[in-house]
């Protein structure tokens, strides 16, 4: 059974702590599964145009019949659209494909920019990957943005209605500390990659003392380089054994306990139903997650993978 829990954002908006994770759901399984998670309980849906995918998020929440206020609905901006006057185009593609008037929470995606194939008025609601990721000799094509600028078109989303909280995503404290000196609307949030191997505590704490709530993602490891995951570690696997709980439900847990809402990402419904299942460890327990910390493994990082550029 669900435990309900929320967190207050600074502006006094409410996100509810677990949500479902929409990354890397393949065609009609996102469906399913918004469809599904609805139906056992959650209010919080994740979203972002670079997952291709918003548009059978829409789907899954009409068929639903859940009502849109409510769900607490987030997108993000892709690289393509940092330019100020970008930034609308890409929230109304967002709109468009979900099937919504407003988001909850639009964040940057990355504090990376990519030099557009296409003027903003031929942005696609869902887009491909020649669109996503526009190619000069051979790589992505960077160039360079004021994200402070690009911060200041969010803000007049939320002046339009459009949008009802605003964030970031993947920062690290510097830039969201150059955001802060020069904002008219503080971020309300921070999604970053966090789970019991890769703690941030120092982004947390820094978080924490500027009122900017962190939503983690993949929180149980899961990442597209092959990579081990942290849900499969052996103290994971003992906990969970000892609590009769599942591993993933174990590192939710964890997440949920030092104060973040968390999205993990599934498509059977058997674990859509599980992750929602919130609970709380003991001191014990927590403790023992706590020591993966060690490792300190960074699982998602495309400008080293991918970008050929520095984000970290």
């Amino acid at each position: 059974m669900s435990l309900g829990r929320t967190y207050t954002l600074n502006n006094g908006k409410i996100i509810p702590t677990v949500g479902l994770g929409t990354w890397l759901s393949k065609p009609d399984e996102v469906r399913k599964a918004v469809l599904c998670a609805l139906q056992t309980g959650y209010k919080h849906l994740d979203c972002a145009y670079v997952y291709c995918n918003e548009d059978e998020v829409g789907q899954g929440i009409r068929e639903s019949g859940v009502k849109r206020e409510d769900i607490f609905i987030t997108s993000k901006l892709w690289n393509t659209h940092h330019r100020p006057e970008y930034v609308k185009s890409g929230v109304k593609a967002s709109l468009a494909a979900l099937g919504v008037e407003y988001l909850d929470l639009y964040l940057i995606h990355w504090p990376v920019s990519f030099t557009p194939s296409k003027p903003a008025s031929e942005t696609p609601n869902v887009p491909d990957k020649e669109f996503l990721f526009p190619q000069k000799d051979g790589k992505v094509a960077l160039e360079e943005v004021d994200f402070l600028e690009t911060w200041k078109a969010m803000e007049a989303l939320v002046d339009e209605g459009l949008v009802k909280s605003i964030g970031i995503s993947n920062f690290d404290i510097p830039k969201i500390q150059y955001i802060l000196k020069d904002c008219r609307i503080r971020p309300a949030v921070n999604q970053v990659e966090l789970h019991p191997g890769f703690l941030q505590t120092d982004l947390l704490e820094f978080c924490a003392k500027e009122n900017i709530h962190i939503t983690a993602y993949s929180p149980l490891g899961n990442n597209i380089y092959g990579k081990e995951r942290i849900v499969d570690s052996p103290v994971i696997q003992e906990v969970a054994k000892k609590l009769d709980k599942s591993p993933a439900q174990i590192c939710i847990a964890f997440a949920a306990q030092r104060g973040i809402s968390v999205i993990p990402k599934s498509v059977t419904p058997s674990r859509i139903q599980d992750n929602f299942q919130d609970f709380i460890l003991d001191k014990e327990d927590f403790d023992a997650v706590a020591t993966l910390g060690e490792r300190n493994i960074r699982y998602n990082d495309p400008g080293v993978e991918e970008w050929y550029c520095k984000i970290f």
